[in-house]
Order: C-alpha cells, then structure tokens, then sequence
C-alpha cells in the first residue's frame, strides 16, 4: 500500500512541476491597437478617418514585421476608413484582403463593395 501512496505522490509531483513550467499560449492574432482604434471610430471625440487609417496601417506593418495574423475585422475596418477618405481602390484591396483571411465574410465584403461602388458612381 505505500508503494501505491509512493508512486501516487511523484506522479501528482511530477504533474505540478510540467504544469508549473507550462508557458503562457499565444494569442491566435496580434491584436495591436485593433480594439480602441474600432473604439475611438465610435466615440464622439474619434480621430479623424486620415489619423485613424496611419495608426491601423502603422499597426498592419508591425504583424506582418513579426509574422503575425491580424484579427477578423481588421482589414474590413482599415477598408472602410479608405473609402471614408475617397480612397476605393483602397478600399477594394482590404476588402479583398479580408475575404482572403476569412472566407466567411465573403458575404459581407461583396455587399460592402457593391455599396460603396453604387456610391462611387454617379
């Protein structure tokens, strides 16, 4: 019986100390600024879409200088700050980008560039 408590001991031993040394998981994406920037474009005292766009594009450079995914979202809302400012080819290539990421947005991305053709032209 206390071979039993023995061997019960260093296993529940040997379990603290792997789990102890465990590292934290990463994050699936590199997040950056993401967050408040779709923040800051709701609240009231926002940036202006020319600010807002340098920061997310400042942000793109350092996930894609570390191998980084971005979030879902990231590119669809770097998109629209582009066609806020008249820039649709802009526009098109983060809507594009996004569709590639995540090919469940598809949807979503066509109707967002139908919208904002159809606003494009007269």
């Amino acid at each position: 019986m206390s071979t039993f408590r023995s061997t019960t001991a260093v296993v529940l031993l040997a379990c603290a100390v792997l789990g102890g040394c465990a590292t934290k998981p990463t994050s699936l994406y590199q997040w950056q600024g993401y967050q408040s920037h779709v923040d800051a474009y709701f609240r009231a005292d926002k940036l202006s879409p020319d600010a807002q766009t340098q920061l997310m594009e400042e942000d793109l450079r350092k996930i894609q200088a570390t191998g980084g995914t971005v979030p879902p979202g990231f590119n669809a809302h770097l998109g629209l700050l582009y066609g806020q400012q008249g820039k649709l080819d802009q526009f098109a290539l983060q809507m594009q980008a996004e569709k590639k990421q995540y090919p469940e947005s598809e949807t979503f991305m066509d109707f967002l560039l139908r919208n904002f053709k159809n606003k494009a032209t007269p």
